[in-house]
């Protein structure tokens, strides 16, 4: 039985080492990542009990991305495995100012993009959790994953959880009218938002002065209970600064903000989803933003996609920490 339950794809990731660009490329390193394992990832890290659901082709590479889950915490008893279609592959450059970095997807007809309603057992998935978490590329991945994350959103509400939606619009999966077209009835289904000021505007149609009108626009507009807005300045590609803020009752409530030195930014979005779970879990927002934003903060100094990193390093952060070298 696990706290909080995510639904979603998972692919091998493959890099270029040492700032080359895959023409380049003579090895490639390999990860693991995909935006609700991640989450997943980083609440096992935290001490919860976390479990991700999905759908991976039954050899060796899904094998290795189920491991990767099980070697971070995560429950995998409720994937359903297949021996058709593929496990979905995401190669990623790194660059340096003034080039940015980039991803080149491969994951068209992944296993995950063929489920189908009734795949999953949600009511026993369900049975004694609390929360669930999606984002907006699963149900961009294809009509039918599209049915199976409005199935599993109405279930988690009939069993009795919060939900979590991160907006997490993907120009290469899908338009802005087709992500706003489904999304939009997810969120009347949904507790909380995370979302980006960008997101915002391309799927939702929604603009506003600063930050804090589009998050008091969003839980206005929506019959959410918390609109939580990521904020990045990019000086450079890799030195950032970092922050968020959320509105819950007309009530906004800001974090503070990090400079950040990039090692690897990938995740750093789904690790701030995580630590908000964790802090609306126990009924406090304010202490879930702060939870959220520094352990995002945290999450783009470790390479790969996954938050390799422990409560009380969190707690040290937000005690202030410092950057001399703990021996």
């Amino acid at each position: 039985m696990a706290d909080i339950v995510t639904f979603g794809e998972a692919m091998i990731r493959l890099s270029p080492p040492q700032f080359r660009r895959l023409e380049q490329a003579h090895s490639l390193d390999v990860q693991v990542g995909g935006a609700e394992l991640n989450t997943a990832v980083a609440l096992a890290q935290l001490g919860r009990n976390s479990a991700w659901v999905s759908c991976l082709t039954d050899n060796p590479l899904g094998r290795l991305i189920r491991n990767r889950a099980r070697e971070a915490g995560v429950d995998t008893r409720h994937i359903v495995w297949t021996n058709d279609h593929r496990v979905g592959l995401y190669f990623v450059e790194f660059g340096a100012a003034p080039r940015a970095s980039s991803v080149v997807y491969d994951r068209r007809d992944s296993a995950i993009s063929q489920v189908q309603p009734g795949m999953f057992a949600w009511a026993d998935i369900f049975r004694g959790s609390r929360w669930f978490h999606v984002t907006g590329i699963t149900p961009a991945l294809s009509p039918q994953a599209a049915v199976v994350t409005h199935e599993a959103v109405e279930a988690a509400r009939a069993a009795g959880l919060r939900v979590s939606i991160d907006l997490n619009y993907r120009q290469k999966l899908w338009t802005p009218a087709e992500a706003g077209r489904c999304l939009r009835p997810l969120l009347s289904m949904c507790d909380v938002l995370i979302t980006t000021e960008e997101d915002a505007e391309k799927v939702l149609g929604l603009t506003a002065s600063d930050h804090e009108a589009l998050a008091r626009k969003l839980v206005s507009e929506f019959p959410i209970d918390v609109a939580a807005i990521t904020v990045r300045e990019n000086p450079l590609v890799w030195r950032n600064r970092w922050t968020a803020l959320a509105c819950q009752s007309d009530q906004v409530h800001r974090a503070r903000s990090y400079e950040v030195e990039i090692v690897d930014r990938l995740g750093a979005g789904d690790s701030f989803a995580a630590g908000l779970i964790d802090g609306l879990l126990e009924g406090d927002l304010p202490r879930g933003l702060e939870l959220g934003v520094a352990l995002s903060a945290l999450k783009h100094s470790i390479p790969g996609d996954f938050a390799w990193v422990s409560r009380s390093e969190v707690e040290s952060l937000l005690r202030g920490g410092n950057l001399r070298i703990s021996r």
